[in-house]
């Protein structure tokens, strides 16, 4: 693994809540967010060392908030488009490996949106440990 992607393996390691922020693209999580965790998430990192499947190893316990930004307005994403990658990334990824609670953001129409009422509310959920 590159030295690199050992340190952020230590630094999500270290951490008891993780943030990921990311925009919307082409409907899904963006390519290199999906290679940075795939490359992090190596079987004795994610998964329980030694197991023969897939089991919540030392990620388990420790809670994320996934915030996404994107260009269409946010109620359209979540009804119309089901919160597509949002469910995939909670479901598939985070809590199959034991991490819980998964919260979403959903960040809409981030070109006309008032930038700073929505960095306030990002604010807010970090100082309330959310």
């Amino acid at each position: 693994m590159p030295p690199q992607l050992k340190k952020s393996q230590e630094a999500v390691k270290s951490a008891d809540h993780l943030v990921i922020v990311y925009p919307l693209w082409l409907g899904d999580v963006p390519a290199y967010l999906k290679a940075f965790l795939e490359q992090i998430a190596r079987p004795n990192f994610a998964f329980a060392p030694d197991s023969h499947f897939p089991k919540a190893g030392p990620l388990k316990g420790k809670s994320a908030r996934l915030i996404v930004t994107m260009g269409m307005p946010a109620l359209v994403y979540r009804w119309f488009f089901l919160k597509h990658s949002l469910t995939s990334l909670k479901r598939n990824v985070l809590e199959f490996v034991g991490i819980r609670p998964v919260r979403e953001t959903i960040i809409g129409m981030v070109d006309t949106t008032d930038h700073k009422k929505w960095l306030e509310q990002v604010k807010s959920l970090g100082r309330a440990g959310r």
